[in-house]
């Protein structure tokens, strides 16, 4: 029951915030950039201004489904946002290209990241299936539960080292698309809230990955005693 409530309180929160980080882009991809570049063209250009040229801007299917691959150094871009031209279109295409950024400085927390990516690769894939053997087998083999919370908490770990990655892109994001004129002082305020309601979903999905770690070691602990 308590899992339960943990997992509906944050997927209740996690949906409104997605919720009005849609609202936000749709509001925002009304208004045209001061230029008008496409999102394609602003990567490009803030690639070049940060001296990255082994990196390509490519177009990906979906919504929302923008990033930045470190393995083969390609910004992938969401098709309104490759081609869009307006506000919320810079900001993620910036956004982006300040993972790649990061990348070519040897950024810290992204080399982290990078480095737990294969660790947690295989934590994800089997951290569900030892956690429920864990539970049920709690009273009996309580070593296995506590090999889940392990395998759990590298998740945790990568999501809070997650945060300052993204927080750091956007940062470097929104210092260049002032500088470059891309905004004005009117449309700059609005590229950052479209940036800080995106944040806000890794700011709830690392809580709400805490608050379950949480849970699980309460369980063994309670057990323990």
């Amino acid at each position: 029951m308590g899992y339960l409530i943990i997992f509906g309180v944050f997927m209740l929160l996690s949906w409104v915030i997605g919720a009005r980080l849609k609202s936000k882009f749709r509001e925002f991809s009304k208004i045209p950039v001061n230029n008008g570049y496409s999102g394609a063209e602003i990567a490009e250009r803030m690639l070049r201004d940060n001296g990255v040229f082994d990196v390509q801007v490519k177009s990906v299917q979906g919504e929302l489904t923008d990033h930045y691959n470190p393995q083969n150094k390609t910004v992938n871009l969401s098709p309104d946002v490759y081609h869009g031209r307006h506000i919320s279109a810079a900001a993620v295409a910036a956004h982006e290209c300040g993972h790649a950024v990061q990348h070519a400085n040897s950024y810290a927390w992204l080399q982290m990241r990078s480095s737990l990516v294969p660790v947690v690769s295989f934590a994800s894939n089997w951290v569900q299936w030892v956690l429920l053997a864990g539970i049920l087998l709690v009273n009996t083999f309580p070593q296995l539960l506590l090999a889940g919370i392990v395998l759990f908490a590298l998740t945790t770990l990568f999501s809070f080292i997650t945060l300052p990655v993204e927080i750091d892109a956007s940062r470097r994001a929104i210092a260049w698309l002032d500088g470059s004129g891309i905004t004005t002082t009117a449309t700059l305020p609005k590229a950052q809230e479209a940036l800080r309601w995106a944040a806000y979903t890794y700011v709830v999905a690392a809580l709400a990955s805490l608050a379950t770690l949480l849970y699980y070691i309460m369980i063994y602990m309670g057990r323990r005693d």
